[in-house]
C-alpha cells in the first residue's frame, strides 16, 4: 500500500515538473515567435524605405566626366545607400521597352536627359529628412531637377508607425500574460510540495537552505524550457525559409542570436522569480493554512 502511495506521489511530481516545463516552453516560444516577427518587420520596413529613390536629372550639355564626379560626391554623403548613373541611351532604351516601340526613331532624336538614381538609407527615409535632402541635391552644380514620390514617402512612414505601435502593444500584452501564466504554473507546482517545505522547517532548515533546491530546479526548468522553445523557433524558421526563400534577405543571424539569448535569460529569470516568491509564501504560511 505504501509502495503504491510512493509511486503515486512520484508520478504527481513528475507530471508537475513536465507540466511546468511545457507551460514555460510554450510561453517562451510565443514570445520568441513575436520577437522574430518584430525583427522581420523591421527588416522589411528598412527594405521598403531603402527603395525610396530620387531621380536626379542632369542638365543638358553636362559632360559625362562631371556626372561621374557628382556621383562620387553623392556616394560620400551619409544619407546615400547606392547611386546608379543612367545614360541618355539607356534611359531611351528602357522607355522604349515600356512603350513597346522605338520612340527615338519616331521623333528623330532622344529627348531624355541623363540621370543618377539615388537610394536612401532607411534612417533618412522620413518626410523631414527627404525634404532637406531634396534641397541639398538640387543645389549641386549640373542638376536640373530632382524627382521622387512625395506621397509614397508619407504613406510608408505612416503605415510603418501604425504597424510598429500595434506590434509593440501586442508584445507588452503578451509579455504580461506570459509572466502571469508562468507564475501560476510554478505556484501550482510549489503548492504540491508545501508539506515538504513545512517538514524541512520543522527539522531546522533555514529559509535559504529550503529555497536553494527549489531555485536551482527553477533555473534548470527555465533553461531547459528556453532551449526547447529555441529549437521550435529554429524549426519554424527553417520551414518558413524553405517555403519562402526570399525571407533570407531580411534575416540577420546576429539579431537572432541576441533574441535567442534573451529568450534563455527571460525563461530563467521569470522561472527563478516566480519560484522564489512561491516558496517564500509557503515558508511564511501558518500550518493551518496549508490544508486550505
Amino acid at each position: 500500500m505504501r509502495y503504491n502511495e510512493q509511486n503515486y506521489q512520484r508520478r504527481r511530481l513528475t507530471t508537475s515538473y513536465v507540466t511546468t516545463v511545457i507551460s514555460i516552453t510554450l510561453v517562451l516560444f510565443m514570445l520568441g515567435l513575436l520577437g522574430m516577427l518584430v525583427l522581420h518587420a523591421k527588416k522589411l520596413s528598412d527594405y521598403v524605405k531603402e527603395n525610396i529613390g530620387f531621380s536626379i536629372m542632369i542638365k543638358e550639355g553636362v559632360k559625362e566626366a562631371e556626372i561621374f564626379e557628382l556621383q562620387k560626391k553623392l556616394d560620400k554623403e551619409e544619407y546615400v545607400k547606392t547611386t546608379e548613373y543612367i545614360t541618355r541611351e539607356r534611359a531611351a532604351s528602357e522607355f522604349s521597352d515600356e512603350l513597346g516601340e522605338d520612340f527615338v526613331g519616331f521623333l528623330g532624336y532622344n529627348p531624355l536627359l541623363p540621370s543618377i538614381e539615388l537610394r536612401l538609407k532607411a534612417s533618412f527615409a522620413n518626410p523631414d529628412s527627404v525634404r532637406l535632402i531634396e534641397k541639398r541635391l538640387i543645389a549641386y552644380q549640373g542638376v536640373k531637377e530632382v524627382d521622387y514620390h512625395k506621397s509614397l514617402v508619407d504613406k510608408i512612414n505612416q503605415n510603418v508607425e501604425r504597424i510598429s505601435l500595434v506590434i509593440l502593444s501586442f508584445s507588452l500584452i503578451l509579455l504580461l500574460i506570459s509572466i502571469a501564466l508562468i507564475n501560476n504554473t510554478i505556484r501550482l507546482a510549489v503548492y504540491s510540495k508545501r508539506f515538504l517545505i513545512r517538514s524541512m522547517q520543522l527539522v531546522g532548515g533555514t529559509q535559504k537552505f529550503i529555497q536553494r533546491p527549489f531555485l536551482a530546479k527553477a533555473i534548470l526548468n527555465g533553461f531547459l524550457s528556453s532551449v526547447i522553445a529555441i529549437g521550435l523557433l529554429l524549426l519554424i524558421l527553417y520551414l518558413a525559409n524553405r517555403e519562402m526563400p526570399e525571407l533570407l534577405e531580411f534575416q540577420d543571424m546576429e539579431l537572432f542570436g541576441i533574441l535567442f539569448l534573451l529568450v534563455i535569460m527571460l525563461g530563467i529569470l521569470i522561472s527563478w522569480i516566480s519560484t522564489f516568491f512561491a516558496v517564500r509564501k509557503y515558508l511564511r504560511m501558518k500550518t493551518d493554512s496549508l490544508y486550505s
